[in-house]
């Protein structure tokens, strides 16, 4: 997920200012988990123990990634959308969400959200917008969606009179139950008008409770929060909007491109779209 070597190399340990290399980062695992550059020894540690429990880590970290190319295309071709808000971003890749939304409708405005510095390191230099539409990064954290929509670069680059999408991908997995992360994610729900859409994956045990266990156990011990959840629960997520076919399913079957995949179960996350009556 990660351009690597802005930074220094992974030896020398430097990051940028604000950036703790001695407490792993969700941002930064995923970034190793895709092969990136950005990340540390103690996120690596982390990262292989849960390798370890989940030998297909990588591959599931991957299926989200295509997960939200294919997600960008379908509400832009589909659905008309020119905007999102992309919380829990990550450090980028390319192509981000903004490129394969501004490829189809150059047009169409982006705001990504994050609250690791590493991250606004990269997003300044990366996520470069085309000259019709916009893209911008805030830092902002999910746990206060009131302070996050009240940011003015926010309110300057959507139009929150006009449908948005909200894309929470791979990162509720980190707020305890008693952070409740349905209410945070209601409450930019609420913000959106009519004709807005929500993206989700989530992490669950239903597929291998066993090995999700010991990849929860390897988060726990280096002070990490992982809560995988039941289908059940990430349904609560999506309230009252109606959910769009194929409903909510394994990542890989959402909408895969080609072929059906032959075990979707074997990337241990559960995937949906819903629209706001």
């Amino acid at each position: 997920m990660g351009q690597g070597g802005q930074f220094g190399s992974a030896e020398q340990e430097t990051a940028p200012p604000g950036v703790n290399v001695n407490v792993p980062h969700s941002a930064r695992i995923y970034d190793y988990w895709l092969g990136g550059k950005d990340n540390f020894a103690v996120d690596r540690q982390v990262a292989d123990a849960m390798i370890a429990a989940i030998p297909q880590m990588r591959e599931m970290a991957a299926e989200n990634r295509k997960f939200v190319h294919r997600v960008a295309r379908h509400l832009v071709e589909d659905e008309g959308i020119r905007q999102f808000l992309d919380v829990g971003t990550g450090i980028p890749t390319s192509p981000n969400l903004h490129e394969i939304a501004q490829k189809i409708a150059p047009e169409t405005r982006v705001v990504y959200v994050d609250n690791d510095p590493i991250v606004l390191a990269h997003a300044r230099a990366l996520m470069i917008s085309t000259d019709e539409g916009r893209s911008e990064y805030i830092n902002a954290d999910i746990r206060d969606p009131e302070a996050l929509l009240a940011e003015p670069l926010l309110t300057g680059t959507l139009d929150l009179t006009k449908p948005v999408a909200l894309t929470v991908i791979a990162i509720l997995m980190l707020l305890e139950d008693s952070e409740d992360p349905w209410g945070k994610v209601h409450a930019l729900m609420d913000a959106l008008p009519s004709g807005s859409l929500l993206a989700v994956t989530h992490p669950t045990q239903d597929f291998n409770p066993d090995e999700v266990e010991v990849a929860v156990t390897a988060a726990t011990r280096s002070n990490m929060v992982l809560v995988p959840r039941t289908k059940d629960q990430v349904a609560r997520l999506f309230g009252d909007w109606e959910m769009l076919d194929p409903g909510l399913v394994p990542v890989m079957a959402w909408r895969p491109d080609g072929e059906p995949p032959a075990n979707p179960e074997s990337a241990y996350y559960w995937a949906g779209v819903a629209r706001k009556p």
